[in-house]
């Protein structure tokens, strides 16, 4: 899991969150380490989120609503749902994750699915989106510093999204 959010941090939580907020708070003159700090922090949180949910929506979302067709699996990415399922995966089960994800095929993606649902990933991930929002939302509340709304804005458009 650490390489995994390692990887989100760089791809997702630093230039679409982080940056804007830094951005914008270099604009409003907000310009002490402190207020930084604290909003790369839940930046980086936020973006954490984002890029979980947008994981678990390129399988599990419908394609109708979300607009594209989700290929996390058969391209082989190191999503959220993969590492949680290595995480959790009997042996058997990591051997089957080994010899289809990553596969360009039908039968292959379906395995993962399959496999998915039966370690209950769906439940997995509405638990951690629960447990998430509280928390961000805890933390945005003790920000004293600076105005919060804009962190409370943002985890409120992302929350519990389906696009």
């Amino acid at each position: 899991m650490c390489s995994y959010r390692q990887i989100v941090i760089n791809k997702t939580a630093y230039y679409t969150f982080y940056l804007s907020a830094a951005c914008a708070m270099f604009l409003n003159g907000v310009v002490d380490e402190p207020s930084h700090n604290l909003a790369k922090k839940i930046c980086v949180q936020i973006g954490e989120y984002f890029q979980i949910q947008d994981d678990f929506l390129d399988c599990y979302g419908d394609e109708k609503v979300i607009g594209k067709v989700g290929t996390d699996i058969q391209d082989n990415k190191c999503s959220w749902l993969v590492v949680q399922a290595l995480d959790r995966a009997t042996p058997d089960q990591r051997e089957t994750l080994k010899k289809n994800y990553g596969c360009n095929d039908p039968d292959a993606i379906a395995v993962i699915k399959k496999l998915y649902n039966d370690l209950d990933l769906a439940s997995v991930y509405h638990r951690y989106e629960d447990e998430t929002y509280k928390m961000l939302s805890e933390e945005i509340a003790q920000v004293t510093m600076m105005p919060s709304e804009v962190f409370t804005l943002l985890v409120s458009k992302i929350f519990k999204r389906n696009k």
